[in-house]
């Protein structure tokens, strides 16, 4: 009956310690996050930069050559909004249009362009 008692506080010390384990790890992860978020430049100098985006944003800018179609191809780059956690995603739309008439003839599927932070 002794045995069955200790064993039973021994377990019920160690739920606490582990209990205690996972409050603390909580916390510590709550305050790097807080950290990271408010904190300017704390990302950039843990986790490196993000590169520059393009010069032109929002706008369709036209190649300078034509494609083996003979359309003109134009671009445009859009940053959406980021979430809690990140910054947002830059995404490239491309068309088609025709040299003559200015007509699109063609759209193709937006590209999502990875943006992968670098470390100096």
């Amino acid at each position: 009956m002794r045995d069955l008692t200790l064993l039973t506080t021994l377990h019920l010390v160690i739920a606490f310690y582990l209990f205690l384990l996972g409050v603390g790890a909580v916390g510590a992860l709550a305050y790097m996050g807080l950290f990271l978020s408010h904190v300017p430049g704390a990302k950039d100098e843990r986790f490196g930069a993000l590169p520059d985006l393009p010069e032109v944003m929002g706008k369709w800018v036209e190649d300078e050559a034509r494609n083996a179609e003979g359309l003109i191809c134009e671009r445009r780059h859009l940053l959406t909004e980021g979430g809690a956690f990140g910054s947002g995603k830059l995404l490239l739309q491309v068309r088609y249009r025709d040299a003559e008439t200015r007509e699109i003839v063609r759209i193709d599927d937006e590209q999502i362009i990875k943006r992968r932070r670098v470390k100096s």
